[in-house]
């Protein structure tokens, strides 16, 4: 099975007029929402564990 990548990710999102600021209130509402949904999805899109840290202490 094909891994979906980060910056296929980001193209789907910018395809449909996303800019960083959407982007941004995406991660947000994520990681509020479902914090564990939020974790999976970083870790199915391959990060590694410090950029996953990373991104939720932003995003919390």
């Amino acid at each position: 099975m094909s891994k979906v990548t980060v910056e296929e990710w980001t193209a789907r999102f910018r395809a449909i007029g996303l800019d960083d600021a959407a982007m941004e209130q995406w991660h947000r509402l994520f990681e509020r929402e479902n914090p564990e949904g939020h974790q999976e999805f970083l870790e199915f899109l391959g990060l590694s564990p410090e950029r996953i840290a990373a991104i939720r202490k932003h995003h919390a």
